[in-house]
């Protein structure tokens, strides 16, 4: 569905807060009690939490994001974005990045410099988005850190996250927020030594893992590859989804412990498909 008339501002009302329960329920096929409930929601927004709605011309909720105050394990308050998500007809209209970008101004607000959150590392349009657009980086994997939701998005494959960081008052943020970040390619890549940490091939049912060996690299900064589309390698079958879940868990898994910090991603056609990939370097310090 095409819409051109989107707001974006704070839920007000108790109306408001049972339309965001639905939301949840719609977007990721929630059972009730996986729902965060309304008188949570409403008490974390009157205690410095944030609840924002996106709504259509008619008042309707099509998208939201919810976050509350936290703290580092070094004792810095931070704001922990728990879950952000846009009904599927509404996705590919920029409504969750807006929906970031109306929480990032609250985070600012707050006099706070780091915002927080989780998402799975195999899906490619959430990398796009956080850290292309967003310029959030990651240093930590987080493997099945949710166990088994009961959610059917979820079903059948442990919960890996990365756990990214969102410096909001960074250099590096500001200038993806205006455009003033070159993007990085894959030849650009292979050109500043990247090595690649996995080799995959293309078969009948999409895009194929292979092999890798787990060992730490050496190299100054590395290439991850992960599908293309991941919901489409799950709907192939449970078992090559499970297979990329294992194999590229051991890669970040390693490379982080090595000190390699995720900063890009790229995503990019080759000979008809496309190919996807986080590069990690080492030795990153945050402008």
């Amino acid at each position: 569905m095409q819409t051109n008339d989107i707001s974006i501002r704070a839920l007000k009302d108790t109306a408001e807060f049972h339309q965001c329960e639905e939301l949840q329920r719609r977007v990721w096929g929630m059972e009730d009690t996986s729902v965060v409930p309304l008188h949570l929601l409403l008490t974390t927004q009157k205690n410095g939490g944030l609840v924002l709605g996106a709504f259509d011309e008619q008042g309707t909720m099509v998208g939201f994001v919810f976050g509350f105050l936290g703290m580092t394990d070094q004792g810095q308050v931070k704001h922990c974005s728990h879950m952000a998500g846009v009904l599927p007809e509404y996705q590919g209209q920029q409504i969750g990045y807006r929906l970031k970008l109306a929480q990032r101004e609250h985070v600012l607000a707050q006099g706070l410099d780091l915002a927080t959150w989780t998402y799975d590392p195999l899906e490619g349009t959430n990398a796009s988005l956080n850290i292309g657009k967003l310029g959030v980086i990651c240093r930590t994997y987080l493997p099945d850190v949710y166990g088994d939701t009961g959610i059917q998005l979820h079903l059948g494959l442990p919960t890996d996250r990365f756990e990214i960081e969102w410096w909001v008052r960074s250099q590096r943020v500001e200038e993806r927020l205006e455009s003033r970040h070159g993007k990085l390619t894959l030849d650009k890549a292979l050109d500043r030594g990247a090595e690649r940490a996995n080799r995959t091939e293309f078969g009948r049912r999409g895009l194929l893992r292979s092999e890798t060996d787990d060992r730490a690299p050496e190299a100054e900064a590395v290439l991850v590859e992960i599908p293309a589309d991941f919901q489409a390698i799950k709907s192939a079958g449970m078992g090559l989804a499970r297979e990329w879940r294992a194999q590229t868990r051991v890669i970040f898994e390693h490379c982080f412990g090595a000190g390699y910090v995720a900063t890009e991603f790229i995503s990019e056609v080759q000979e008809g498909q496309r190919h996807n990939f986080y590069f990690l370097q080492r030795d990153f310090e945050l402008a």
